[in-house]
């Protein structure tokens, strides 16, 4: 069984038997006997402790496309695994079944799989790689690090899917050990995510710059939501925020489908997604992807220098491929694309 409390790591004690929580930017003050936002945290004695420790509640084996990256590790597939819960309250979320699932009780639900066992799986499995995914992997941070130390001994990489709500301290915890992530930046509107999330913003842009700084392969999704965050102004101004990291970061514009709490509007116009990727290309980004439409040509990588066709894909199937390690096979010019 694995341990229903386990100590927890970046907090700090406060007055009264509080503790302060520093691994997500919510920074939540939790009293004794109380949980924070995510709700797998939990003041215990003055001590903080998470309950998601080992507690697996979805693991399946993804090609990494799905996750979705397309520059790392291309064809590869991704031991995927997730425990119970989320820092963020979205009504549209996809995996709100988990991500939401009530919280009440003192043990959570999920299977007991320990960090080894997930990595020994994965190798025998044959993936490159583990991902956190499918909910927030911030909530489950301890487990995460260590299934990602476990990977790393066994030549295996590590992957977050991520809403970017870390701290500081929390990317420079996931410095050295996580390889990539792919992060939802969700709306350039601190008025959407306060409303549609529960959060802030500027965190989420913050997170962004730190892992790109810290080395990790980023790429970015944005779920185009009619009505809500597809104005043009607000999609321009993403794109220049990614454009001002680097013109190779890949940004994912993927469609809305009605579901969870947001069943009020239809999904997103095809055109819209279109013109979205017509944007981020208008603003300098040599990578800008189509996601939830399949279409042929808006899921595969260009060379930037040639404008051939290295990468052909297929929803997360690879059709064709033409590449040198990471470099274009037709006009040798260097790619951001991680192969090994």
């Amino acid at each position: 069984m694995a341990e229903p409390y386990h100590e927890a790591v970046l907090w700090e004690a406060e007055d009264g038997a509080s503790v302060r929580c520093g691994l997500c930017a919510h920074r939540c003050h939790i009293r004794e006997g109380k949980r924070g936002t995510c709700e797998v945290r939990e003041n215990r004695g003055g001590a903080l402790y998470t309950l998601a420790y080992g507690r697996v509640i979805a693991s399946h084996i993804d090609p990494i496309e799905k996750k979705p990256l397309f520059h790392f590790l291309p064809g590869s597939r991704s031991y995927s695994i997730a425990t119970v819960g989320c820092n963020f309250r979205c009504g549209f979320c996809q995996n709100w079944s988990i991500s939401q699932m009530e919280r009440n009780g003192r043990e959570l639900p999920g299977e007991d799989v320990s960090p080894l066992e997930i990595a020994e799986d994965a190798r025998r499995t044959k993936c490159s790689s583990i991902s956190y995914t499918y909910t927030e992997p911030t909530i489950f941070f301890e487990y995460a690090i260590d299934t990602a130390k476990e990977a790393k001994r066994t030549g295996l990489k590590n992957v977050f899917v991520t809403n970017g709500y870390q701290t500081p301290e929390a990317v420079g915890a996931m410095k050295g050990l996580i390889d990539a992530a792919n992060i939802d930046l969700k709306s350039f509107s601190n008025d959407f995510y306060r409303r549609q999330c529960g959060a802030k913003l500027d965190p989420v842009l913050e997170s962004i710059r730190l892992m790109f700084d810290a080395g990790i392969h980023v790429e970015v999704t944005t779920l185009i939501v009619p009505g809500l965050n597809d104005s043009e102004d607000e999609l321009r101004g993403i794109a220049r925020f990614l454009r001002g990291l680097s013109p190779d970061i890949g940004w994912h514009v993927s469609r809305f489908h009605p579901d969870y709490k947001l069943t009020d509007r239809d999904a997103t116009p095809e055109s819209s997604i279109f013109r979205t990727v017509q944007i981020g290309r208008e603003e300098g980004l040599n990578y800008v992807w189509a996601g939830n439409l399949p279409r042929r040509g808006y899921e595969d990588t260009v060379c930037p220098n040639c404008k051939k066709t290295v990468i052909a894909r297929t929803v997360f199937s690879i059709n064709e491929r033409h590449l040198n390690g990471s470099r274009c096979g037709f006009c040798d010019t260097q790619l951001p694309i991680i192969t090994a």
